[in-house]
């Protein structure tokens, strides 16, 4: 029985993370939900949020915004729409992008300005909570 997975996580831009970890966490549409080794294989789709995973006794946090994670063989895919280790978040920008947001939100006059907005606010706001929480 194999004591540790590889997590892989990939946006359209870039590979994220590459390495072996103990175990994984990530927010997924139905609510989060946990990997260890030796879990059966299965495919999900990813919500805005803080997936996180540990290695070595520590804890490491990351901002993935939508896409979907694979389990099989001992190896976590993660194909993110975009991701950003916590160490990499400017505070400063995500906390300007969540008054953006939250201002268009209150000037929003059409369901997809509206809809646009919120989006930008939940990822604004699991930045800020990813950066926090490093």
């Amino acid at each position: 029985m194999e004591k540790s997975l590889h997590l892989e996580i990939v946006t359209p831009d870039r590979l994220v993370l590459s390495e072996k970890v103990d175990y994984v966490g990530a927010p997924g549409y139905e609510g989060e939900f946990g990997i260890l080794p030796n879990h059966i294989p299965f495919l999900s789709a990813l919500n805005i949020g803080s997936l996180y995973y540990k290695a070595g006794g520590k804890t490491h946090w990351i901002f993935v915004s939508g896409g979907f994670a694979e389990v099989s063989d001992n190896k976590v895919t993660v194909l993110a729409e975009s991701a950003e280790r916590a160490e990499d978040i400017d505070l400063e920008r995500a906390r300007k992008a969540k008054e953006r947001a939250e201002q268009r939100l209150a000037q929003a006059k059409e369901k997809l300005d509206s809809a646009r907005a919120q989006a930008a606010l939940q990822r604004a706001l699991a930045r800020m909570r990813v950066r926090s929480a490093a």
